[in-house]
């Protein structure tokens, strides 16, 4: 279960429970307070592991991107040497080499943008996601801190 439906429950919960007489505090059932406590527990870690994979799988998209990258040089290279035997065609070779060798590391540059992209942009929803948990938590605390106060002063 989404961790931000989680939250939403509990807020429900806290809103829709019985207000105590002549204070701003409410009650609430603990069993339910402790049963929606524990599957936002149980899907935290999920929805880190998610981020956990997605990061590897940058890593493994970033040492393709290098991989690959690595292999277009060396066939450039190779092209080049095979290039150098005849003087005429040797300035060829060697420009078509440097744009291989450019056109190589573009793409290496842009297949590793993309992935940071994407691993940015996943790893953001997930801090928006924590950061309303822990405002969400927050808020339960300060609620059940406000009504400890309140019968403290009873």
């Amino acid at each position: 279960m989404d961790v931000l439906v989680l939250i939403d429950k509990l807020d429900d919960l806290v809103h829709n429970s019985k207000p105590i007489p002549l204070s701003d505090n409410v009650r609430v059932d603990k069993e339910e307070i402790y049963d929606l406590l524990d599957q936002m527990r149980a899907t935290i870690p999920e929805e880190i592991k998610q981020a956990r994979w997605i990061v590897k799988e940058r890593q493994e998209m970033l040492a393709e991107a290098k991989r690959e990258a690595e292999r277009i040089i060396k066939e450039a290279r190779e092209k080049q040497d095979d290039l150098i035997a005849q003087e005429e065609v040797t300035r060829q070779a060697e420009r078509a080499a440097e744009d291989i060798v450019e056109d190589a590391r573009a793409r290496e540059r842009e297949i590793r943008l993309g992935a940071e992209d994407y691993a940015d942009e996943i790893l953001s929803t997930l801090e928006v996601n924590l950061s309303k948990f822990i405002a969400a938590v927050q808020r339960g605390r300060e609620r059940l801190q406000g009504k400890d106060e309140a019968e403290e002063l009873v």
